[in-house]
């Protein structure tokens, strides 16, 4: 079975934010994420197994090639939604109530796949503020690996427009901001269910919010 070694930095303290904005926020005027101080622990190296739906996993360092990569992952607090985990560019992550953790799945593909694009990797992804231990990969329908916390897959949103957004949280019902733990982050839940933004033009789909919607 394939195994990941990474480099954890481990943080050391999480300042407990303010609770969520006011009723009515739905996080489209959010403020960039703001990471909470952390002090850096002596760097320690851990393998930890690929979680996978194939009995045949890609080897560790192999990637497909013009795959964009999530190389890394970051534990942090933000300003009113609290704990969060962002890729290297500080966008948040989120995860799907139609995926598994247990055994690792997921369930979004085509359509899904191009508004929650998934947080591919090639084994070797730098963790900051994330436990080495909640973070492993699954093999995708694809062939691509997807990063996992808790066992479950995680997501960018392509309706966040800048990082540090979370326009994304429970979109559909079943969309949330992912924290740390792999838990869902259930902080400034809209009034209403928000829909998720369509495919991208290119994609040569218009139906994001039709009968059939389920992303």
């Amino acid at each position: 079975m394939a195994q990941m070694k990474r480099t954890v930095i481990v943080a050391s303290a999480m300042v407990a934010l303010t609770a969520c904005a006011p009723a009515g926020y739905d996080g489209a005027n959010s403020s960039a994420a703001e990471p909470v101080a952390v002090a850096a622990a002596e760097p320690t190296a851990s393998v930890v197994p690929e979680a996978s739906a194939s009995a045949e996993a890609p080897a560790a360092d192999a990637a497909p090639a013009n795959v964009d990569l999530t190389e890394k992952l970051v534990g942090k607090s933000v300003a009113r939604m609290g704990k969060v985990v962002t890729d290297q560019d500080g966008w948040i992550l989120y995860r799907f109530d139609k995926d598994t953790a247990d055994p690792p799945s997921s369930n979004c593909v085509d359509k899904c796949a191009e508004v929650w694009p998934p947080a591919l990797t090639d084994g070797n992804p730098q963790l900051t503020g994330v436990s080495d231990d909640k973070v492993s990969s699954v093999t995708r329908q694809d062939g691509t690996r997807q990063l996992t916390v808790g066992g479950w897959p995680v997501y960018r949103y392509i309706g966040d427009k800048k990082p540090g957004q979370w326009k994304g949280q429970a979109v559909g019902g079943t969309w949330f901001v992912v924290q740390p733990d792999g838990k869902k982050n259930l902080s400034c839940l809209p009034t209403s269910t928000p829909k998720a933004v369509a495919p991208p033009a290119d994609s040569g789909s218009n139906d994001a919010g039709g009968s059939g919607y389920s992303y």
